[in-house]
């Protein structure tokens, strides 16, 4: 079984893009989804609209996971027209190529470091350091990994996290983020005006509403999970972050779809030069990538991952609340 520097360069082989295959997904993603969100307005019976507002949110998640892979520059790379196309997406779901690229590139590089900065990542914090901080501190760090601060990623994330705190750190080298956020709002502003608040609702809202939740859970999901490994930044290594701390999430083939296989993390993580329409292909190639960690979207797996909130060094996994309550508990009565 192949691991390390020698199942990373086994994979080169498929981390080359179909040129025709990324432009086919490109583009008819993106119609669809146009399409879709036109039906919110255009289709004459509301259950036919709401349905296609829900489409359209599905629709967007597939789309950003496309944009996600040619910010890594693994598809479409050097295209103007691709660029063009990528660069007002990105605008569109508040996520400007200057804010993704920074922070998505430096969770790559630091994906599953305990001791390092939880930038375009949740933080996690070891238990020790948890019952170290101050009640201040307890509720940020538990806000951040909170399933409503996840679920409402629409706000938590993207409008504050990413657009407005992005700005506020750093105005001239993330002015894109402004003009996203100003954009965003102009946008919601005339749609209610000018098409009512229903059109607003169901073109605007909802889509992106289940873009983001989706989309924040995903991100979450694939880096807390139960089985995860964290470690020190002197013990950490690529391919270990990237097999042992990243998940591989089973869907159907439907979901898979709408969310480009982004639930083939581990092998995205072990080499984000292979296209999302390769990962399945690569799965299938090689045994070492079929051992892995999973989760899925059922609601069980769903509350597991939800449930875990910081780093046992001494289990070596990640615990939720109520075993580092009792722990505490324990030791009051030790020293008593």
């Amino acid at each position: 079984m192949r691991s390390g520097k020698e199942l990373i360069l086994a994979t080169k082989p498929f981390a080359k893009e179909i040129r025709s295959k990324s432009w086919f997904h490109t583009l008819t993603t993106l119609g669809v989804t146009i399409l879709a969100l036109a039906g919110t307005v255009l289709l004459p019976w509301l259950g036919a609209r709401i349905a296609s507002s829900l489409l359209a949110g599905l629709l967007l998640v597939r789309m950003f996971v496309i944009y996600h892979d040619h910010q890594h520059h693994t598809i479409l790379h050097k295209s103007k027209l691709a660029e063009a196309i990528m660069t007002v997406f990105g605008i569109y779901m508040l996520a400007p190529t200057s804010i993704w690229k920074r922070s998505h590139d430096h969770h790559h590089k630091h994906n599953s470091k305990l001791f390092s900065a939880s930038i375009g990542s949740f933080p996690i914090a070891t238990k020790q350091k948890y019952q170290n901080m101050s009640a201040g501190e307890r509720i940020g760090y538990l806000a951040i990994r909170h399933p409503l601060t996840i679920g409402l990623g629409y706000f938590t994330m993207f409008l504050l996290g990413m657009c407005v705190g992005s700005f506020v750190s750093s105005p001239r080298k993330h002015f894109d983020a402004l003009l996203a956020l100003v954009l965003h709002v102009a946008a919601a502003t005339c749609i209610f005006i000018f098409l009512g608040w229903q059109a607003w609702l169901l073109l605007f809202f909802v889509p992106f509403l289940i873009a983001f939740a989706l989309g924040s859970y995903l991100f979450y999901a694939q880096h807390n999970f139960p089985g995860v490994t964290f470690c020190c930044n002197t013990e950490w290594a690529y391919d270990k972050a990237a097999l042992e701390s990243s998940s591989y999430m089973t869907m159907s083939p439907v979901m898979h779809w709408f969310t480009a296989n982004i639930g083939y993390h581990h092998i995205h993580h072990l080499n984000a030069k292979i296209p999302f329409y390769r990962l399945p292909e690569v799965m299938a190639h090689f045994p070492e990538l079929q051992v892995a960690k999973t989760t899925s979207l059922h609601p069980r797996d769903i509350i597991a991952c939800l449930r875990l909130k910081v780093w046992d060094q001494d289990k070596s996994e990640m615990v939720s609340l109520k075993g580092i309550t009792v722990t505490r508990r324990k030791r009051k009565l030790v020293t008593a």
